[in-house]
């Protein structure tokens, strides 16, 4: 076989995403064992392709194409900075319990001591750094995971990357979690003092500059390693899990091939996935998650000081189980919409 023979082998598996989905969008099937030969207008190299019909354009959009990696990070926006932001209340009580766990007991009683000294407003008190931080985290951290996937698969190589499979949503989706946080870290910063110190700043636009007079620039990647440590396995268990369960509902659970399913109860599948994978996200990043919000809080302040105030009960406890009940439902409404702008967009969903 000569080397344009073996150029034309598509090396990213096929279960990396499903075969296909509903025919009324009119997505053709995904083809794994060979690919089709397009020959170039003016007789260049043939190659493979894998596409999908959009429903509405005229065009097709390649599998892996800078199309498709535009489409995942607009779709990472669309699931991650509404999601978060809609949440909010849930976030401004749960870190305040882990700053202040004196005054912020428990979730009830939480509530009640913002709504008395804030008002019903206090409730959204960070929702704009909130909503820009996570939407540009989740451009990066969907667009580049579908990016190191490829890349990771290609590397590895058909058999193995469908031996390892799991390796390989870790490595990608890791990856893409460093850089997605450098996007957050400022942003995170500032929400974290805003939400925490009451009369620091109403919002980004005032809160920002006093943010970078008191303590510079770089103190808006002070909270950068622990970001890293509290998201890159978050983001890790995400991912990998999310894969893996969603294969697991359509093996064991639904007795329809999923390309027969329709295209609601696919959603509906990428729904139930994902919050069950966020439950085991939220345990394995709350530790890392309590020394976030502990050192954007505390001008100064280290991870040494912070093992020191919280100890390493604290660490791993205080505030999970409302982060549990908050990453559980982002996460699960996270893959619902993206796997739902995909959709829209004439590819297939994933898992």
């Amino acid at each position: 076989m000569d080397v344009s023979e073996k150029s034309r082998r598509p090396l990213v598996p096929g279960y990396l995403y499903s075969s296909s989905v509903s025919r009324p969008l009119g997505l053709e099937r995904m083809i794994s064992g060979s690919s089709r030969v397009s020959k170039a207008g003016n007789g260049g190299a043939s190659m493979g392709s894998f596409v999908a019909q959009s429903p509405s354009e005229p065009g097709k959009i390649g599998l892996y194409s800078p199309m498709y990696y535009a489409v995942s990070a607009v779709a990472g926006i669309a699931s991650c900075g509404p999601t978060h932001t809609a949440v909010t209340p849930l976030d401004l009580v749960k870190c305040n319990m882990q700053i202040d766990p004196a005054k912020y007991k428990s979730i009830t009683s939480g509530f009640g001591v913002l709504l008395k000294e804030q008002g019903v407003r206090g409730f959204f008190r960070g929702w704009v750094p909130t909503l820009l931080g996570y939407s540009a985290q989740g451009a990066c951290k969907y667009g580049f995971y579908e990016f190191f996937k490829k890349y990771y698969s290609d590397i590895a190589g058909p058999e193995y990357a469908a031996k390892y499979k799991t390796l390989i949503y870790l490595a990608g989706s890791a990856s893409a979690e460093v850089i997605a946080d450098v996007a957050l870290c400022p942003f995170e910063a500032v929400k974290v003092r805003v939400q925490t110190q009451p009369g620091f700043a109403r919002g980004l636009s005032d809160g920002l500059p006093k943010f970078v007079r008191s303590e510079g620039a770089l103190g808006l990647y002070k909270g950068l390693v622990p970001l890293w440590g509290r998201q890159i396995p978050y983001t890790m268990m995400k991912f990998a899990s999310f894969e893996n369960i969603v294969e697991m509902i359509y093996k064991h659970s639904i007795p329809t091939p999923k390309e027969q399913c329709s295209q609601s109860l696919q959603v509906g599948v990428s729904i139930v996935g994902g919050y069950i994978a966020g439950v085991f996200c939220a345990i394995v990043s709350h530790p890392a998650d309590n020394l976030v919000s502990f050192l954007n809080n505390a001008k100064g302040a280290t991870v040494t000081d912070a093992v020191k105030r919280l100890g390493l009960w604290g660490l791993c406890t205080r505030g999970l189980p409302l982060r549990i009940v908050m990453v559980g439902t982002l996460t699960g409404a996270q893959w619902g919409i993206y796997d739902f702008c995909k959709v829209m967009a004439g590819l297939p969903t994933s898992g």
